[in-house]
């Protein structure tokens, strides 16, 4: 019998909100990007850094806090000490964050979004309807990211509305999959 991390989220799962609200940190990142263009790219820096530290930070609570109901629960931990990573190096230098903050988003953008195709795909296996809405998000979040690391500098202002796309992208896959995990709850 295979067993895979959708599957043992019919137990109970604990403080599903955490997704929830990495969603939308995702989303609320990715609106003020695309309302402030021409100063965002100085800021982003800064936003960016809490964004992934508060972001990790949820992910790794919400991993430990659910690792006697979710097999693979391991994956979702390493997810969040990879975002804490992330937001620790753009801490420390934003002069880094801010000449390579496309690649930053784009790989973590394109993880998530390969994650997301999994999980839609997992939901399929198992019968649970919405798969579709979930899949095209995934394939939606890889073409976003692809364009971010073909070229990172991709002409000023269309790099930071790409990544504000990026991140929209990001927290609605996060928010639909918190929903879907309060009704497995």
């Amino acid at each position: 019998m295979t067993t895979s991390i959708l599957a043992t989220t019919k137990s109970v799962i604990k403080h599903w909100y955490l997704i929830l609200l990495a969603g939308v940190i995702f989303i609320a990142a990715g609106i003020w990007v695309a309302s402030t263009p021409l100063s965002a790219y100085l800021a982003l820096s800064i936003l960016f850094s809490v964004s992934f530290i508060l972001i990790g930070l949820m992910e790794v609570i919400f991993a430990i806090a659910n690792h006697k109901e979710m097999k693979g629960w391991g994956w979702l931990l390493v997810y969040g000490l990879f975002n804490l990573l992330i937001g620790g190096i753009l801490a420390y230098d934003p002069l880094i964050s801010i000449t390579t903050l496309p690649l930053y988003v784009g790989f973590v953008v394109l993880f998530r979004s390969i994650t997301t195709i999994g999980v839609s795909l997992d939901r399929e296996n198992y019968g649970i309807p919405g798969t579709g809405s979930l899949l095209w998000l995934g394939i939606l979040g890889v073409f976003f990211s692809f364009i971010l690391l073909w070229n990172p500098a991709f002409a000023g202002l269309s790099l930071v509305i790409w990544t504000a796309i990026a991140l929209i992208t990001a927290g609605i896959y996060s928010i639909y999959f918190s929903i879907l995990l309060k009704k497995l709850a």
